[in-house]
């Protein structure tokens, strides 16, 4: 089958929340051009009880940043200067402020405004066609790469790394005007060295975080895989995070454009807003996530050994909130967890896309999804069993589906109960021991489709 891209209608009424106002000081950077309306809307805070990051302080993130600390961001370099000033230190500054995305901010641009393409960032002694055939699996067997090649590799992808990972600090208001695009880069709410709290992103279309030096993972499943290494937005150690009225998408970099080398995709992208290491109190909200594979992963590890992560810091963690969110031809990961208590509610999954469609559910250990009136509309290739992988886990308390397949009858189901019908060897229970209370309304599943086209993504965010 073709990819269909869901036609999102104009929206023709608002669905929402009444925003708290907190005392702040003048609204805005004078002489900037804003208006009124937008500098309102970037001063919002996360609504009462709106998810789990309404818990405990709540999100404000830069609503009490100073006029100073209201900036308006065209290009990379405005982007790290509003951000602190320095993109090495910048996880550390703390300090409130308000960044205004206005316009394309390609991250693969220097300076000038000149592209910088993978070649650029390629190290001297590193040649993709030498990679493949010096680690070919019938040469090289199945060991991990090492060596000079593989050493050229790592630097390679450290080059484009400094360029294209966009490191954000506490206390962090960003969104964007009218139109406002990041493209090709990683904004980072955190990183394995430094934690932080209290973020706002709104109203930004992400489009294609691109890996030019993809790692090859020989032991990753029978066959191996290609593994990239940039999210469109990374929370790593990051707590009381907003996302909302953001679209995500690989652009017009889709992966099915890309090659295949050791009989393997060559994978370019990883996830679209992954949420890891020891992340805390998040809430994913009126997106729009599209035509992607790996696409919300809650939880990078279950292996104490694994020295990417630390299991142990995600115990208790992950506390998760996914709501009025539109899936559309995802092949997997919305979501993936493990460990957290992830509330996934009135979301609407669009999978006509059979050819990449693997699962949107996915139980990892210690997970404790709880899904609420969610609407799945999609092919009748892809069996209702498919919806859920048992990564591990034990439980999955679901209620209020509703599936219908293309524009017929609407049917109320149990995506649980058809995967453990399917798969009784890996059968999940029904319970996972808690119910969500962090919620400003719950909308029946019928109505969910016609909500989230009206409301959902970036542009769709009124005031802005």
């Amino acid at each position: 089958m073709s990819r269909p891209m869901m036609a999102i209608a104009a929206a023709t009424s608002v669905w929402g929340v009444v925003f708290a106002a907190p005392a702040v000081a003048a609204p805005g950077p004078p002489g900037q051009g804003i208006s009124g309306k937008a500098l309102k809307v970037a001063r919002q805070t996360l609504p009462i009880s709106d998810g789990w990051a309404a818990a405990g302080t709540g999100t404000t993130g830069g609503a009490t940043a100073t006029d100073a600390r209201v900036s308006v961001v065209r290009n990379r370099s405005e982007l790290v200067t509003a951000l602190g000033g320095d993109n090495a230190t910048n996880a550390t500054n703390d300090v409130p402020k308000i960044v205004l995305v206005k316009g394309t901010i390609d991250l693969n641009r220097d300076d000038t405004g000149r592209p910088i393409r993978c070649s650029d960032y390629a190290d001297p002694a590193y040649d993709l066609q030498s990679f493949l055939a010096t680690y070919d699996p019938a040469v090289w067997g199945n060991d991990v790469p090492s060596g000079p090649l593989e050493d050229a590799r790592k630097r390679s992808a450290a080059n484009q790394a400094a360029q294209v990972k966009v490191n954000v600090g506490s206390n962090t208001t960003i969104l964007g005007l009218p139109g406002a695009r990041l493209l090709g880069g990683n904004l980072m709410v955190g990183n394995p060295n430094t934690s932080v709290s209290n973020v706002i992103v709104r109203n930004i279309t992400f489009e294609d975080a691109h890996d030019c030096f993809p790692k090859w993972s020989p032991k990753d499943n029978s066959s191996g895989n290609w593994n990239s290494a940039y999210d469109n937005v990374s929370l790593i150690r990051a707590t009381h995070v907003w996302l909302d009225h953001n679209t995500f998408s690989d652009g017009n970099n889709t992966d099915d454009r890309q090659p295949r080398y050791f009989g393997r995709p060559y994978q370019v992208h990883d996830g679209l807003s992954d949420i890891t290491k020891g992340s805390d109190y998040v809430t994913v909200s009126y997106n729009i996530y599209r035509e992607h594979d790996k696409s919300i992963l809650i939880g990078s590890t279950d292996k104490p050994g694994d020295p990417a992560s630390n299991p142990a810091a995600d115990l208790g963690r992950l506390r998760v909130t996914l709501h009025h969110n539109l899936f559309a031809n995802l092949g997997q990961r919305a979501p993936r967890v493990r460990f957290g208590q992830v509330d996934v509610y009135d979301n609407f999954y669009y999978a006509t896309d059979e050819d990449t469609f693997e699962y949107s559910w996915g139980a990892g250990v210690e997970s404790a999804i709880y899904a609420e009136n969610n609407f799945f509309l999609r092919s009748a290739d892809i069996p209702l069993d498919a919806f859920v992988h048992n990564w591990g886990g034990t439980h999955l308390t679901e209620k209020g589906t509703v599936t219908r397949v293309g524009t017929g009858w609407l049917r109320a189901v149990s995506l649980v109960d058809e995967f453990n019908a399917a798969h009784p060897e890996s059968a999940l229970g029904t319970d996972t021991g808690w119910t969500p209370q962090l919620r400003t309304r719950l909308d029946p599943a019928p109505a969910v489709p016609m909500i989230v086209r009206a409301a959902a993504g970036a542009g769709r965010l009124p005031g802005c």
